[in-house]
């Protein structure tokens, strides 16, 4: 099993930047391909940007530009860079993984997930 835990959410202003955290255990971390997905009340679940296991990336159009996924595969941690924050970007974030090599932005791809962290983008 994997354990996924995710902070660094909160409050910002349009234009601000926030990093989001992801640390994972249970398992060997290099294996895995994560992703960063994020929720708003009404809408469908949203495939933010993934990295594979071999680093490869991949952003949805929404953020491409502003946010970065990079991954520490010593500290086991995945992490989220936003930049130029805008209302839009208002959701809760979640943390998943799978097993093996993936670049998908489909949350039905991945197994495990974190507890999801907060963010609100005020104008």
């Amino acid at each position: 099993q994997v354990q996924l835990v995710e902070s660094g959410g909160g409050s910002v202003q349009a234009g601000g930047s926030l990093r989001l955290s992801c640390v994972a255990s249970g398992d060997d971390y290099s294996w895995l391909s994560l992703g960063w997905f994020r929720d708003v009340p009404g809408k469908e679940r949203e495939g933010v940007g993934s990295i594979a296991r071999d680093g490869t990336t991949t952003y949805a159009d929404s953020v491409k530009g502003r946010f970065a996924i990079y991954r520490d595969n010593v500290k086991n941690t995945v992490y989220l860079q936003m930049n130029n924050l805008n209302p839009e970007d208002t959701a809760m974030y979640y943390c998943a993984a799978i097993r093996g090599w993936s670049r998908s932005l489909s949350s039905a791809t991945f197994d495990f997930w974190g507890q999801g962290t907060e963010v609100t983008v005020s104008s």
